[in-house]
């Protein structure tokens, strides 16, 4: 399971568009890269909004916004339509991604236990190391929380607020 300090692995991402490109083609500035269960889910649609919403402030701070899950190009086209989301979408179709990054998990409903998606969030320098984590997101204030994080970042601080796993 990837934490602080760590070097991102340099896995491949299938862009919404269907092209592909290496994690490591995202570097050289800071990124923002959160994990999330389903396109067009309450949760999920939420989280993908208030992104969307402060991808301007996101860009002054030098950030660029990828949230990456299980669906497939087309749906990721669909969703980004359908609600206008400004953040970029990225497949893990062979859940290589989810695993290298720890966000695919056991989790349980109802008594019923399933392997699914850890919403999480990773705080990327341009350099490619983590600077902070967020797991088992919530999502009312998440966002804002990355933007402060992020920012921070860019003032050439030591590092970002808690840089410790959240």
């Amino acid at each position: 399971m990837l934490d602080a300090g760590d070097i991102v692995p340099n896995v491949t991402l299938q862009m919404a568009d269907g092209s592909s490109a290496p994690l490591s083609m995202m570097l050289g500035r800071t990124l923002v890269l959160y994990f999330y269960p389903k396109d067009d889910t309450s949760g999920c649609t939420k989280e993908a909004q208030d992104f969307s919403s402060l991808v301007a402030a996101f860009e002054m701070a030098g950030a660029t916004i990828l949230g990456v899950s299980k669906d497939g190009p087309d749906a990721h086209g669909k969703f980004t339509e359908k609600y206008g989301l400004k953040v970029a979408l990225a497949t893990d179709s062979d859940g290589s991604i989810t695993e290298a990054f720890g966000t695919w998990i056991e989790k349980s409903m109802y008594g019923r236990k399933y392997m699914g998606i850890d919403r999480a969030t990773f705080l990327i320098d341009k350099d490619g190391r983590i600077v902070r984590v967020w797991r088992k997101v919530k999502v009312p204030g998440h966002a804002q929380e990355v933007l402060a994080a992020a920012s921070a970042l860019s003032s050439g601080g030591s590092d970002a607020p808690g840089a410790a796993t959240a």
